[in-house]
């Protein structure tokens, strides 16, 4: 490893800080020369945890809560992520930023390599595997194999196929499962998201597995269902997440670093709404998750309050005005301490029900179901009434359509994972009027940054040839 590429790297860490807000506590590894010389597997992991998982926060906030109907921009009288109009520039940020996480992962790779330590080795490939899931479920075909080799003289990477990526990223997590060592530890110091529980990390690995592996189990070449049976049927070998301490949630504390990523709080709830969608689901279900996601409604004069109420999604412009103040975000949801999802247990249940149902499977597809639920509630710190699945609206009842509304719920603020589930599945339902755009077609990507289509215009133009257009309705290949 050159002294150049970890000055080069030193760099890349210092502008993320800048970008993201690190602070005191993290600038030491980008001042110290001689930490910069003998940087070493540890060093960069939690800036790695905190920037990304604080970016898919604000992510969830400013985009999936939009597209996919849970909060609204209020009053908004044209346009907008809600009404399905994306800009071009609309996913520049998340390609910006993975990348910039992604060369330190690498770099935390090589290092874990060369210090022959397999946890950390595991630990990157699979940040690694996690944050490509997203950035390739965001695009489609991405830059993975030659991305990050500016010292090698390529400036200019090709472009992976999705197919590429997915079979790099599942073969990383299988091997990562095989390399933790418990006996060994962690020995540069307690991570923030684990506090150093190897055993944790293993789970979240398999965990992931299983995320990935159903996102592509229609695409017959990757053997996906024989995959996740193999995971589920021997927990020995594949341990995944089996209860709410064990799930990748990062606390973000208030104490630097770990702030959170609205430095006012009060901008979470500014000219939002919930969405009556979102909102009557959980009335349905008399939810006790509504007091932790919204504020009640009130009347226009604020002296009376209406319950929980939301505003419908691609509302008409001429209807801005509904008689009531509409419930919106909490903003205890990102007042420190704040949680913040990496993945969680409950969508393991659900991932659980939905391949006991479909017959992957040989389990309990309602007990998987209902275990899901519970999971979700009692990680907003709510508890889930005795009589909960008593009510028909909750009640399992067989379908896939009951099972991925309680997922679509309980992957509320977790980056893009409702978008790119419901592009799956199709699931839930959701609502639709004449005044959303795109022909009231969910959008199914982000569109290249501009500066990628100009500065890596032949690999580009490959990639989208390959693709079969560069639109925000071109289907990445899982969709397929």
């Amino acid at each position: 490893m050159t002294r150049s590429i970890n000055k080069f790297l030193a760099v890349l860490v210092a502008l993320s800080c800048v970008s993201f807000s690190c602070t005191d506590d993290f600038e030491e590894i980008n001042i110290n020369p001689n930490l910069i010389e003998k940087i070493s597997p540890g060093t960069l992991l939690n800036p790695i945890i905190y920037e990304v998982t604080s970016f898919n926060a604000s992510r969830s906030n400013a985009f999936t809560f939009d597209i996919m109907q849970v909060a609204l921009p209020f009053p908004s009288p044209s346009g907008g992520v809600h009404r399905y109009d994306i800009g071009e520039n609309t996913g520049n940020s998340t390609w910006n930023t993975y990348y910039r996480w992604l060369a330190n992962i690498k770099e935390m790779q090589a290092a874990a390599v060369t210090a022959e330590d397999p946890n950390y080795e595991a630990i990157a490939l699979t940040l690694n595997a996690w944050v490509y899931s997203l950035l390739t479920d965001s695009f489609g075909d991405v830059p993975m194999e030659e991305a990050a080799r500016g010292e090698e003289g390529i400036f200019y990477p090709a472009f992976n196929t999705q197919q590429e990526v997915y079979t790099k990223i599942l073969a990383d997590l299988d091997r990562a499962n095989t390399l933790y060592d418990p006996s060994r530890g962690m020995v540069y110091g307690k991570d923030i998201l684990y506090g150093s529980n190897v055993a944790n990390w293993r789970r979240f690995t398999n965990s992931l597995r299983l995320r990935l592996l159903l996102r592509v189990s229609n695409k017959s070449e990757m053997n996906a269902e024989a995959r996740m049976a193999e995971i589920i049927n021997n927990p020995e070998a594949n341990p995944v997440f089996t209860k709410n301490d064990e799930a990748a949630i990062l606390e973000i504390t208030g104490i630097p670093p770990l702030i959170s990523p609205w430095g006012r709080a009060v901008d979470f709830r500014t000219g939002r709404a919930a969405s009556a969608f979102f909102i009557d689901n959980l009335n349905a279900l008399n939810d006790p998750r509504r007091p932790k996601f919204f504020g009640e409604a009130t009347s226009t004069d604020g002296k009376t309050k209406l319950g929980y109420k939301g505003i419908p999604s691609g509302y008409d412009s001429n209807d801005a005005q509904f008689g009531f103040s509409p419930s919106s975000p909490n903003i205890e949801l990102v007042t420190s301490p704040m949680i913040a999802v990496l993945m969680s247990y409950a969508e393991v249940e659900f991932i659980k029900a939905e391949l006991a149902q479909k017959g992957i499977v040989s389990a309990d597809a309602q007990a998987h179901y209902e275990k899901g639920v519970q999971a979700a509630i009692e990680q907003w710190g709510a508890e889930v009434p005795a009589d909960y699945f008593e009510n028909p609206a909750a009640a399992y009842d067989g379908t896939l359509e009951r099972i991925m509304l309680q997922k679509y719920l309980a992957l509320y603020f977790t980056d893009y994972q409702q978008w790119f589930e419901h592009r799956r599945t199709g699931l839930p339902v959701l609502p639709k009027t004449a005044s959303m755009m795109n022909n009231q077609e969910m959008p199914a990507r982000f569109r290249y940054p501009s500066n990628v289509q100009q500065m890596n215009k032949d690999n580009y133009r490959l990639a989208v040839e390959r693709m079969g257009g560069d639109d925000i309705n071109t289907k990445v290949w899982w969709q397929q």
